[in-house]
C-alpha cells in the first residue's frame, strides 16, 4: 500500500498549490511569492512553515528573512520595518550626491537598506547609521558590515560619535511620516507586524521629521546635504521645517513609484 505523500512533500511539488493558498490568504502576488518561498526554502518542511506563515499575515520579507533592495538581497528580521521599493527614489538621489570618500548618515535606518544600497553604489563612502530599535540594529549591523559601515543604537543623533559633528556630507534619513490617525488603516502587514515607531510620525505625519531636520545643520558640513523621505502632501512641511532650520530645501517626485524626496542643503561657509 502506497504512502500518501506529506502536506509539506505535496506542497514543494506543486508551486500552484502554494501560489492557491496564498491568493486565498488575500497575497495579491501569489505567483510571484510562492516562487520566491520555493527558491528559499532549504527543505520541504521549511517550505511548508514559510507558506502558513505567510498566510497567517507575517510580511514576506520577514518570512523569508531578506527584502530585495536597490538590486540587493537585504536581511530582514521578525519585527523589523521591510524597506520599501519607492524609498530606492531616496537611495538613488542620495547616491548621485555622495562620492568616494563622502561622509554618509544613514538615520531612522531601520535594516540599513538605504546604507547598504548607498555603499554598494558608491564605493568609498565612510558609512554610519543609527537606529533605536534594537532588532533594527541587529540587521543593520549584518547589511552594513561588508561596506565597513558603523552603525550605533539610539534616538535620533544621540548615540553619534561627537567627532562626526559638521563632517557628514549626506544625510539620508526614511523617518516615520504616516499620521498616527492612519495608522490603523495600513495594510496588516505593517500595522501588526512592524513596529509602531517606524510608521507613526505623529498628529501630521512629520513630528520626527522635524526632529531630524532641526538637528541636521549640526551634524552636516558646510555644503552638506539632508534627505528625507515623505509624502506629497506633507512636502510642504517638510519643506518649512528645513527653512526654519537655515537650510535651502527642494521637493523631487517619483510619480512612478509615488515617491517624495525633500533634498535640504547647508550653504558652505561663505555663501
Amino acid at each position: 500500500m502506497s504512502v500518501p505523500p506529506s502536506p509539506s512533500s505535496a506542497l514543494s511539488s506543486s508551486p500552484s498549490r502554494i501560489a492557491a493558498r496564498l491568493r486565498a490568504a488575500g497575497c495579491v502576488f501569489a505567483e510571484d511569492e510562492a516562487r520566491i518561498l520555493l527558491s528559499t526554502a532549504g527543505s520541504p518542511d521549511h517550505l511548508a512553515a514559510m507558506v502558513e506563515r505567510r498566510v497567517a499575515g507575517l510580511p514576506l520579507e520577514q518570512v523569508v528573512g531578506w527584502a530585495e533592495f536597490c538590486g540587493l538581497r537585504v536581511a530582514v528580521g521578525p519585527g523589523v520595518f521591510v524597506p520599501r521599493r519607492r524609498t530606492e527614489f531616496l537611495a538613488r538621489q542620495a547616491a548621485a550626491l555622495s562620492a568616494p570618500g563622502s561622509v554618509v548618515l544613514d538615520l531612522c535606518c531601520g535594516s540599513g537598506a538605504v546604507g547598504a544600497a548607498l555603499a554598494a553604489a558608491v564605493p568609498g563612502i565612510l558609512l554610519h547609521a543609527a537606529d533605536s530599535d534594537p532588532a533594527a540594529t541587529a540587521c543593520a549591523r549584518r547589511n552594513v558590515a561588508a561596506a565597513g559601515g558603523q552603525v550605533y543604537e539610539g534616538d535620533l543623533y544621540a548615540p553619534l560619535p561627537a567627532a562626526l559633528c559638521g563632517r557628514i556630507d549626506v544625510l539620508v534619513a526614511n523617518t516615520p511620516y504616516v499620521p498616527t490617525g492612519e495608522v490603523g488603516l495600513l495594510p496588516p502587514e505593517a500595522r501588526d507586524h512592524e513596529p509602531r515607531a517606524a510608521l507613526d510620525g505623529g498628529a501630521d505625519g512629520l513630528a520626527v521629521l522635524r526632529r531630524v531636520t532641526a538637528g541636521a545643520p549640526r551634524w552636516l558640513a558646510p555644503g552638506g546635504h539632508l534627505l528625507v523621505e515623505t509624502s506629497e502632501r506633507q512636502a510642504v512641511g517638510a519643506v518649512a521645517a528645513a527653512r526654519q532650520a537655515g537650510l535651502t530645501a527642494r521637493v523631487l517626485d517619483d510619480a512612478g513609484r509615488h515617491a517624495t524626496v525633500v533634498v535640504a542643503h547647508r550653504p558652505a561657509a561663505g555663501t
